[in-house]
């Protein structure tokens, strides 16, 4: 486990809430017991009816590590409340984190998260992006999130969602690229978007072995539930809706990719064609890839059925 060092600049979390009373507040006690000693917490609530709202303000009195901000959301649910937070200009850091009310985070989430982008990536845009444990709402253990096998690129992100965006904290730079895209476009998952838009811009995306965080499944949830769900929403055509949104982001937002993953986007654009010969061709040249091979099979079976 590496070890403590000094802060090296403030952390913002961006936090969306919407009736989280029930784990808001061990949620937010994780993040008070981190070992980085400044972060502000940013936090967007959704109309909450329960007593989200009272806990956040009773953390506000006693928070130590800097600043507490809640403020209104949107109303256009929890992305739509992401994206206000990733354009609001009031936000400033020197490093980015997502959180979900529901988690728990490991006292060194914060402090080797950074700790990993000075080291290795301090000077273009970068994220970093740790393992987590799912968990029962009785705390037990059901499940670990896997491994990333193969690079985080541009030709994966094109196709993948490696990771929730709790688990990612992201530089300055990388917040920028994050907050001029937002601008311009919507998107269905936060966490998708940033390595969309970090790696399409020539930046560093990391995903570390490290577990550095819980993450609270819904009553009776497992990970062979939620892999079973995106099976079904892949079939259910959820996937090119998502897909859909991301294609018409990066197209508003062409300018802000490199010369190769725009090269990438041409030819995987054509993947959508009529003739299924041509999409399967199109999909192999471009060469974008799905993180393990039976996952990468998937990637051509929804190619033919057109599901991407």
């Amino acid at each position: 486990m590496l070890k403590r060092t000094p802060s090296s600049g403030r952390v913002a979390v961006l936090l969306v809430t919407r009736n989280g009373a029930a784990c808001l507040d061990d949620h937010l006690a994780s993040i008070a017991a981190q070992t980085y000693p400044d972060i502000d917490l940013w936090i967007s609530d959704d109309a909450s009816t329960d007593a989200t709202v009272a806990i956040i303000n009773d953390w506000s009195k006693r928070w130590s590590k800097g600043r507490v901000r809640i403020l209104e959301g949107c109303g256009d649910g929890p992305a739509e409340n992401f994206r206000s937070l990733i354009v609001n200009p009031d936000i400033e850091a020197d490093y980015f984190a997502f959180a979900d009310q529901h988690d728990l985070w490991e006292v060194e989430k914060v402090a080797n998260s950074v700790r990993w982008i000075e080291h290795n990536a301090f000077a273009v845009p970068s994220a970093f992006c740790s393992q987590s444990l799912a968990i029962r709402q009785d705390g037990a253990v059901s499940g670990v999130s896997r491994p990333m096998v193969r690079d985080l690129v541009f030709g994966n992100a094109l196709v993948q969602d490696i990771a929730p965006g709790n688990r990612m904290l992201f530089n300055r730079m990388a917040r920028d690229l994050l907050a001029q895209s937002c601008r311009k476009s919507e998107f269905s998952s936060h966490g998708w978007w940033l390595y969309l838009i970090v790696s399409g811009a020539g930046g560093v995306v990391h995903c570390d072995p490290q577990i550095l965080a819980r993450e609270r499944q819904a009553q009776g949830g497992n990970i062979w539930n939620v892999w079973l769900a995106r099976v079904r929403g892949l079939i259910a055509g959820e996937f090119v809706e998502q897909s859909d949104l991301n294609v018409q982001g990066l197209v508003r937002n062409r300018a802000l990719l490199t010369d190769e993953a725009r090269a990438t986007c041409d030819l995987y654009w054509k993947v959508r064609s009529d003739n299924f010969i041509k999409r399967l061709y199109y999909l192999r040249k471009s060469g974008v890839y799905r993180q393990t091979m039976w996952e990468q099979a998937g990637l051509y079976l929804a190619a033919l059925l057109r599901r991407l």
